[in-house]
């Protein structure tokens, strides 16, 4: 047990609160970032501060701006963001927003045992009416987290949530990629949806299967709605995210469900009806059998058309359903209008392809899913221990070394799954290294080429895309001085490498990145590639299916 003081936030940091902000005219494209309320979503994701608004040095005097530390604490105080509990560290000085409190730790306080604190002990929770959320600086003075008393169970606690912190992030990051990868595939194999660019068949939405509108059995006849016979979908089980729609709170009895609509598995359920039009268009498919309302738009795919393929394509035609719904205050999809919608129709066997990538890609998913799930309880159990004290800390190592600490949109930046190196890499030679200095798309192809081979001789080695891309560079940089130094290469053509490479170093961009990223995802998919865990350094490890 640690001794765990609560401890007023005055004694832990400097409390106040940030100033009006400049007039629109009076930003710049250069000075120092300008933090408002709304703006904390866009941090915690990652977005650097300096994207943020600016406001010029002569400005900030004029306006008499305080400028706010790197490692100051920041949490909205005043309107609905307060509700939120958004908890950001300054990176940067930086200007803020009134709506903002600003917490600058006092010596002996860790800033992310702070940040950790707040985000466990949320600030809402100092809101007196929730009908004009708003809270007041001597509140927030007088709020009192446990402490314990030695700053370095401070640093210890900090770093073990911080390190479960900074696994979730990633975990969230491999789910994005992922859905990413769908995407490309999609894209690749069919083209953009809307454009059309490869020319399918462009049919009205009658030509994929029966469309029907769901409805309300009458709430008058309570008879309806007194048994769990069947689910009644509505537009809340479709959240855009999942594929299937999620269970639901209400059920019809076997008499209400004989005046529904019902759909079987492999339908198409799209929310039709919405408040805003943001909400229109979102689609789930249905793995049981099935009743739903009249918000909701139902596709009954025919013998020619894949279910999975039917949702890839209208996840990637949100915004072009939205555009066919109406422009009032509600925003409705008639049946009728939903029909005329023309979409990119395939063949059969094209469909099928992507269905069983899809199918691969969400295997990985719903194991990512479940990992997630493990590690959010893992930290709220954690958060739980450390907060009250009933963590052994004693095998909690303090950083080496110890910075100033990241946000966590900061630390959604996580190494690559594997940071394990490999003895050598050899790359074998190959006939287009010259194009592959010059062309983009050679390049890729050598790249890809190159990572089968890297691949091949791992055997029970981990795959590590760092040494990988090391590896690259130096191939390519050698072969350059090669060329550099060969009387048979023409002086238009070193002239062009020495524009291209100025420096004499090849090294690999963001889109090489991309591309290695995207191949490592579609060996996993296929099976190339296995995932599995290093229980030493508690990371994830890809190793190459040896056949």
């Amino acid at each position: 047990m640690i001794p765990m003081k609560p401890t007023p936030l005055r004694q832990l940091a400097i409390v106040s609160a940030g100033q009006a902000a400049p007039k629109s005219d009076e930003f710049s494209d250069y000075g120092t970032p300008f933090v408002r309320a709304g703006s904390l979503d866009r941090l915690l994701s990652g977005e650097p501060e300096s994207g943020l608004e600016l406001v010029s040095e002569e400005t900030a005097r004029r306006r008499k701006l305080k400028t706010y530390p790197r490692g100051t604490v920041l949490f909205a105080k005043s309107g609905m963001s307060a509700t939120k509990d958004r908890v950001y560290v300054l990176q940067n000085p930086a200007h803020v927003v009134s709506h903002l409190a600003t917490l600058i730790p006092k010596s002996g306080t860790h800033i992310d045992y702070l940040r950790l604190a707040l985000k466990h002990f949320p600030p809402s929770s100092l809101i007196k009416d929730p009908a004009y959320p708003a809270i007041g600086l001597g509140d927030i003075e007088d709020f009192k987290i446990p402490t314990p008393d030695s700053s370095d169970a401070q640093i210890r606690i900090a770093h073990l949530l911080g390190k479960v912190e900074g696994l979730i992030a990633q975990r969230k990051q491999h789910l994005q990629q992922l859905d990413d990868l769908l995407k490309s595939v999609f894209l690749e194999m069919f083209g953009d949806p809307v454009r059309n660019e490869k020319g399918w068949d462009k049919p009205a939405l009658t030509a994929f299967g029966k469309i029907s509108t769901g409805n309300t059995p009458p709430r008058s006849e309570s008879v309806n709605y007194d048994g769990d016979f069947i689910e009644w979908i509505k537009t809340d089980n479709i959240t855009g995210d999942a594929v299937c729609v999620t269970p639901s709170t209400e059920h019809l009895s076997e008499i209400g469900a004989r005046k529904a609509r019902t759909v079987t598995s492999g339908a198409l359920l799209v929310a039709c009806i919405a408040g805003s039009v943001e909400s229109i268009g979102r689609a789930a498919l249905t793995d049981r059998t099935v009743s739903f309302n009249q918000q909701i738009n139902a596709i009954q795919p025919g013998k020619d058309v894949n279910p999975l393929y039917l949702y890839g394509l209208f996840k990637l035609s949100r915004s072009y359903i939205q555009s066919h719904a109406t422009k009032g205050m509600k925003k409705i999809l008639t049946k009728g209008d939903f029909e005329k919608i023309t979409m990119i129709k395939p063949s059969f066997e094209m469909q099928n392809r992507f269905a069983v990538i899809f199918e691969k890609v969400e295997s990985i998913k719903s194991r990512y899913k479940q990992s997630l799930a493990d590690l959010e309880t893992l930290y709220g159990a954690l958060s739980q221990q450390a907060f009250k004290g009933e963590l052994d800390l004693s095998r909690v190592p303090i950083p080496a070394q110890l910075v100033a600490p990241v946000s966590p949109g900061d630390q959604a930046t996580v190494p690559e799954p594997v940071v394990q190196t490999v003895p050598a890499i050899h790359l074998p030679d190959t006939g287009n290294l010259l194009a592959a200095l010059e062309n983009s798309e050679a390049r890729k192809a050598l790249i890809a080429e190159w990572l089968e081979a890297y691949r091949q001789q791992l055997g029970d080695a981990p795959f590590s895309v760092q040494d990988f891309m090391v590896a690259v560079s130096d191939r390519l940089t050698e072969w350059l001085q090669t060329v550099v130094e060969d009387e048979g290469v023409t002086d238009e053509q070193k002239n062009r490498l020495a524009e291209f490479y100025p420096s004499n170093d090849v090294g690999l961009d963001v889109n090489d990145y991309e591309h290695i990223k995207k191949w490592v995802f579609e060996a996993l998919a296929a099976g190339a590639l296995t995932q599995g865990g290093n229980k030493v350094g508690n990371r994830i490890e890809l190793k190459a299916v040896q056949s």
